[in-house]
Formats: C-alpha cells, structure tokens, sequence
C-alpha cells in the first residue's frame, strides 16, 4: 500500500497524474452513432497511459486488434471494414477501463466543409439563419433517416494544431437535421437513396472564412506568393493589439475620472474575428478529422476570396494538396461549388473556380448561375446544389454509368466568316436554351472592348457575332457579377460562366 503523504510533493502529484491519465480515451469522432467507411482499413486512435497495452474488438470480425500506446500515450490502429449494411455494431475497447462503442454502422464517409453556404442549416436558427431553405418546414418534418448519421464539429479557431474537436454523431431527424448543413445533407440523403448504404456526414464549416484559414501554416509559409497572406495577418494582428491598448488605456482614464467609478463603460472593446486569420480553422477544425478514414469532400466556399481571385488560383489547389497529403487516403474525391450569382461577387472568382478542374484532379464543379439570389449571399436553394453534387459522385465516384454530371464547359473557339464558334465538353447530347434567345454573351476584337453578341445554338456549338465586331478576337460568357445566363446541355445543367480571352482584369491588376 503506498501512503502518498509520505512521498515527497513531486511524486504525489506525478502519481495522481498518472492514475487519472491511466484510461484510453477515444476522440469525439470516434463514438455511438458512427459511420465507418466501408471495405476500408479504417483508423481508430486515442489516448492512453504510455505504453499502456489496449484491446479493440470490432463486432464483425472474429479476431480482437492488439496495440500499444506510443511514450506520449497517443495510439492508433486500423480495423477491416466489411461492406456497408443496415446492420449495427459495437465496437468494444479494453486497457485498464473498458469502452463499448454502439450502434456503429458502416458506409460510406464524406468530409463537408467551406463558409457560410455549406455551413447554412436546413432550418431556422436562432441569430444568423432566419430564413432555413426553400420549402424547409417540410425538409425538417420529412429528414427521418436513421441510417444517415451526422456530425457537427464545433467552431473553434487555434494558433497551433489541436488533437480533437467538440461534435458528436446523431442520427438524422427532424430534431437533428435543422441545424446541419443543408447543401450536406442533399448531398448525403441522395447518395442514401442511390447507393442503399448509411452515409455519415462530417460538416466541418464556418462562415466569412478565406481558403488560408482551412490551409497549414506550412504550406503557406513554404510558397513565396501566399507569402503577402501571412505579411497581411501580422499588420492585422498589430493593428489589433493597438487598438486593444487604446481601449484599457481609455478605460483606465475613464474609472480614474469617474469618482463613483459605478457608470457603465461607453467604450467599446476592440473585437477580433478569430476565423479570419490564415491557418487557425486548418489547426482547430480540419486537423484533428484527418484520422478519420472518409471517401472524400465536398466543399463550398470562395466568397471571402473574391477580391484576390487571382491568387485562388494557386490557393485553392494548394489547400487541396493539402488535405490529401494529410488524410494519405490518395486524391480522393473532392467535389466543390462554383459561386452563385450576387451582387458582391464578381466573375473572376468563377473562372478560378472553373480553372481548378485542371489543376485539381479527381474534382468536379458544381455551377449555380440559375439558383443564386443578387441580393442575398445566401441563396435558400440548397436542394439543387446538394443534388448537383450528388451527381458528382454518382458519376465518378460510384461509377454509375451514362450519368451527366456536369453543365457544358468551355472547350476551344473557331474563328470564321466574322463569326465564333464555341466548342463544349458535357454536350454530347446537345445544348438548349431556356428562353427565346441566348443570353450573356459578349464579343471583342482586338481592341478589347465587348459587345452584346447575337448567340445562336448549331448541333452542339454556339455560333457568336455582332455587326460591331468585324474580326472576332474574344468571346465572354456570364462574365459579371449577377449574371443572367440560360444556356444548358439537354440534362438541364447550367454551362458555366467562362472568356476566351486573358486579357488582365480589374483583380487581377489588383
């Protein structure tokens, strides 16, 4: 028997830290409710006493998994999934305390995540989102799926990289679906209908949020254009701490002046946006899920690039590369929104967007130029964008065969008889317009300034030209803020807004 008054301070406290740290410890993603990604070898981790031996026993195999906890009393391991079913399992875990995982279920796993439009719930919340979706009292009362399991990991921002995040797995219902992310949830409840597996839903999102914020620091330090990010952060970060002491500096004046120091300060504290600041999501809100085996991502964000469109263009694909050097699942899927129209955005954005499907592989874009709102950032249809990207997946995930995915996508243009001729990938079956005329279209010549062109549907091209416009240089489609365009392939996709020309634009120039 060990009598720790008689051992010296140091020794008691390090063995009452030892005894308290002497059970494994599981992150909040691994727990009830989950989702495992089907015929996979799937991570499970934790925390332990070092060196502390653990036992995990997964329900659908006949064999019990042995490791070790590392000196750092961190462990992981991985576990063979069987094919996806309606069938629940425990998974049980035992070192010197026993853990019993229930009513886990395998499928399929994808990552969700962006700003505020991935983060936008299906219903009405209090505060920010007053709205919900279109049709959303109808969406709540019907999302019983139990077999569809989410999680939403709390917002939360961090200097340094964290090991776990705040979340838990629920079943989808009516109680659990009205805050998740809606574009998540269209996505996941199509995929349920398709494929006959569960799906689990990790959303992973936070609004006004830069692509920087969901990226490493590393990576941002380790390329000389993201550079003037990092420079910009720091004049920031200064200018807040200056402001901060301006305040208390005022605040003390203030009670030294008021002799009953019992009046209510006037002044207003300096408040900082934690999620603006680059790499901090990436440390609090992405890392830690990077254990987490999952099939792949989809992501909706880019309104908070706008204004460095340009530099999207390497970012994007950067922070992309990232994630997957990361997770070391391979290129995986990685599925993502092209922006809607609206007043504050402008086309520059679209066309990196569009400019990443060749940089980005195993990608697709989804085009919302026929469902966003000119005046509202945050469109309500969010059923046609968790459709699109369903449509994704389907296609060139899950092999479903003949399925179009995607609207036409610029191709090349032929120059003849004072005419353009466009060119298109996804119109095989052809182009139609909704409406009696092509709208959006514009040409140039060589002196670089764009007419409204006439625009005329032959097989599967579009012939352009104006009388102003003698020998055709450029063509633009869409190219502007809350375009109106209404040219689909015959699957009724949206084409997405793109120029012929490189010609240097405002943001870019910029």
């Amino acid at each position: 028997m060990i009598y720790l008054k008689k051992l010296p301070l140091f020794l008691v406290v390090l063995f009452v830290k030892i005894s308290l740290t002497a059970q494994v410890k599981l992150p909040a993603l691994v727990s009830d409710n989950m989702v495992l990604q089907q015929n996979a070898k799937v991570n499970v981790w934790g925390w332990a006493s070092p060196n502390e031996k653990i036992s995990i026993h997964p329900e659908w195999l006949t064999t019990t998994i042995e490791t070790v906890a590392n000196p750092d009393g961190t462990w992981k391991t991985t576990l063979d999934t069987p094919t996806g079913s309606e069938k629940t399992y425990t998974i049980t875990i035992t070192a010197t305390n026993k853990i019993i995982l229930n009513n886990i279920l395998i499928g399929e796993v994808w990552i969700c995540s962006g700003q505020s439009n991935m983060y936008f719930p299906v219903g009405k919340e209090e505060g920010t989102w007053k709205t919900g979706v279109k049709n959303y009292q109808e969406e709540v009362k019907n999302a019983s799926y139990p077999n569809i399991r989410l999680f939403t990991v709390l917002t939360n921002a961090s200097p340094k990289p964290l090991d776990d995040v705040i979340g838990s797995w629920k079943k989808c219902s009516p109680e659990s679906i009205n805050t998740f992310s809606a574009v998540a949830y269209f996505f996941g409840r199509e995929l349920y209908q398709k494929l006959n597996v569960p799906i689990g839903l990790i959303s992973s999102s936070w609004g006004g949020t830069k692509a920087e914020a969901w990226t490493s620091q590393n990576v941002l330090e380790s390329d000389v254009s993201f550079l003037p990010i990092l420079q910009q952060d720091a004049k920031n970060e200064k200018i807040y701490q200056e402001k901060l002491e301006a305040y208390y500096l005022a605040l003390i004046n203030e009670r030294i002046a008021s002799a009953a120091n019992a009046a209510k300060s006037e002044i207003k504290k300096p408040k900082k946006e934690a999620n603006k600041t680059s790499y901090v999501l990436y440390n609090a809100m992405l890392y830690p899920l990077i254990n987490y085996t999952m099939k792949g991502v989809i992501w909706y964000q880019g309104e908070s690039n706008s204004g460095q469109a340009n530099l999207y263009r390497t970012l994007f694909p950067a922070m992309v590369k990232n994630w997957r050097d990361d997770w070391k699942q391979g290129d995986f899927p990685f599925y993502y929104v092209q922006i809607a129209p609206h007043k504050g955005q402008n086309a520059d954005i679209r066309e990196a967007q569009l400019m990443s499907l060749k940089t980005i592989t195993n990608s697709g874009m989804v085009v919302t130029t026929d469902v966003g709102d000119a005046n509202n950032i945050h469109p309500i249809d969010k059923q046609t964008v968790g459709h699109r990207l369903a449509l994704l997946a389907r296609a060139k995930t899950y092999n479903e065969n003949k399925l179009v995915y995607s609207g036409p996508i610029y191709n090349h243009m032929k120059i003849k008889n004072q005419k353009a001729q466009l060119f298109f990938d996804y119109a095989e079956s052809g182009l139609k317009k909704d409406g009696e005329t092509l709208k959006e279209f514009e040409i140039a010549g060589d002196d670089q300034i764009f007419y409204p062109a006439n625009a005329k549907i032959e097989g599967k091209t579009i012939v352009v030209s104006s009388s102003k416009v003698k020998n055709p240089a450029a063509v633009r489609f869409a190219w502007k803020a809350v375009p109106e365009p209404n040219l689909f392939n015959t699957e009724n996709l949206p084409a997405s807004p793109f120029r012929t020309d490189d010609w240097i634009d405002k943001t870019e120039k910029k």
